[in-house]
């Protein structure tokens, strides 16, 4: 049986952004590792403490492998790498994965509380939106969402603290004394979870509906209109699919940026997550750590985007020329 033409290009367009995703992968991998040789001073110097005794810095330098070679280093680091292997912390001697480990589950978890409220108020403004185009409704939620956008994670965190957990009392500060299990104590969530869902809801809803409007305006919609199609099916059936497409990458650099990039907001609220366990490691000057970290963040920007690019191909089949 012969292969469709759409089939065949879909298969195409997968394999080429794997191959894209891989290479992207190893350039992470190298970039990584060559940002943090570049850091400036002796790690070894750094963790002997304040008066270091030479014999010491000898020792940690021989632990850490620094009078080897940069590129046996790299060999090595690679290989453990693809067994899972991140190395061991240089503070603690723990290994790196289990700091991952313990980061990962609180980060997780305020991504995806995020993710699941963000879907359905996104696109439910957009969508509200785009269906009152120039009107009262479409002018309110334009302008709400400017200037909720327009506002800094840190600043409308500290101001949630101060006001609805300092003065008025009703939710937790942070997250002390909490510890990893976040979902035992719900209420410690909710200012965070607000915050990190402040600017996507806003950026999300704004793309919607920008892309409705422009699919509500093309001729296919006129002419599907002029043939009777109910005006819901043509919002819901054919113009929202188009605003997909681009919502879909959207939400992939949401996610990334909720995985990767919350480190203000942890800070802000003591999270244990793994913003945490980077500016401690930073602070400690503890590299494995620092260096798998960065992979971590880096793979993941890496697989989610491909991801995304997959879903908004199979969105818009149409891409397919251009790929």
């Amino acid at each position: 049986m012969t292969e469709s033409p759409r089939t065949s290009g879909l298969r195409s367009f997968v394999a080429r952004r794997l191959l894209l995703g891989a290479a992207q992968t190893v350039a992470v991998v190298l970039l990584v590792f060559a940002l943090t040789e570049a850091l400036p001073g002796d790690a070894a110097v750094a963790l002997a403490g304040d008066q270091p005794d030479p014999a010491r810095i000898a020792a940690i330098r021989e632990a850490m492998d620094l009078d080897r070679p940069a590129y046996e280093r790299l060999a090595d680091w690679a290989v453990g790498l693809t067994r899972g292997d991140f190395g061991t912390s240089l503070a603690s001697g723990r290994p790196v994965s289990q700091y991952l480990g313990d980061g990962f589950g609180p980060t997780l978890l305020l991504a995806s509380l995020t993710l699941a409220l963000l879907v359905p108020l996104g696109l439910g403004l957009g969508v509200l939106a785009a269906r009152h185009e120039g009107r009262p409704v479409d002018r309110l939620v334009s302008s709400v969402t400017l200037a909720v956008y327009a506002v800094p994670e840190f600043a409308l965190g500290v101001l949630l603290v101060t006001v609805v957990a300092l003065k008025l009392a009703w939710l937790p500060p942070t997250a002390v004394g909490h510890g990893t299990d976040l979902l035992a104590h719900p209420a410690v969530l909710v200012l965070p979870v607000l915050v990190l869902l402040s600017r996507p809801v806003c950026s999300l809803s704004r793309l919607v509906r920008a892309g409705m409007v422009d699919a509500l305006a093309a001729p296919y919609a006129a002419h599907a209109r002029r043939c009777g199609v109910p005006g819901a099916r043509v919002r819901y059936a054919h113009a929202l699919p188009n605003a997909l497409a681009p919502a879909v990458q959207q939400l992939a650099r949401t996610a990334d940026w909720l995985l990767s990039g919350v480190i203000v907001v942890e800070a802000l609220f003591v999270i244990p997550g793994l913003g945490t366990v980077l500016l401690n490691a930073v602070a400690e000057r503890d590299v494995p750590v620092v260096q798998g970290l960065a992979v971590v963040f880096g793979v993941l920007t890496v697989v989610l985007n491909l991801g995304a690019d997959l879903v908004a191909h199979r969105l818009t089949p149409r891409a397919a020329v251009a790929a």
